[in-house]
């Protein structure tokens, strides 16, 4: 599949299918996360082991306590960073698929800052999940021609958002243990936070 518009993405996503899309970090190949046979197509298409959970993607902290239990460290660090690259590993709600987070009682969320996936999520109404719109293990795309280069044949459709600002993915937080740990570094740094 090649580049398409954003209305044929928000179709495919809610008829329960892949698309590629923008974030300010990297592209990430984007399903309604609460849609477990979505959830299967995005680890098929990604060949990612099921034991590695997926970032859900939120419009804001009241959309991330539809499906997460935040407690005070993190609406503080939402209020301070969100909409940005900073995702936050919190307890789940049961409304979160088992496949979402490789069975785990937590899931990682995360507020976009790029226009374009805001305006998705905004469309749809729902939270998505998004890992790199790349092959396992291989190097996360940050252009529209990466995505699909990456994916090949096997590429969904791609919602061009043009480079990505950032380029790095988001730093990952784990507000589950006493002290927050960062389990991936990213643009925000352990200083900021």
């Amino acid at each position: 599949m090649q580049k398409a518009t954003f209305s044929h993405c928000v179709n495919t996503l809610l008829d329960g299918g892949v698309v590629a899309l923008p974030t300010e970090t990297v592209y990430g190949l984007a399903c309604l996360a609460l849609d477990s046979n979505a959830v299967d197509k995005v680890y098929q298409l990604k060949k990612r082991p099921p034991t590695n959970p997926l970032i859900v993607h939120v419009l804001d902290l009241e959309q991330a306590t539809e499906i997460s239990y935040p407690n005070s460290v993190c609406k503080l660090l939402c209020r301070k960073f969100w909409p940005g690259p900073l995702t936050l590993i919190i307890p789940k709600k049961k409304i979160v698929p088992e496949n979402v987070t490789a069975g785990l009682e937590t899931v990682a969320i995360r507020s976009p800052s790029h226009s374009l996936f805001r305006k998705v999520l905004e469309s749809t109404g729902m939270p998505i999940a998004a890992p790199s719109a790349n092959p396992y293990s291989t190097v996360s795309p940050t252009s529209a021609k990466e995505v699909m280069n990456s994916l090949g044949n096997s590429c969904p459709p791609v919602l061009d958002g043009g480079k990505c600002d950032i380029g790095l993915e988001s730093t990952v937080l784990d507000l589950t243990c006493e002290t927050p740990k960062i389990l991936r570094p990213g643009p925000i740094s352990k200083d900021e936070l």
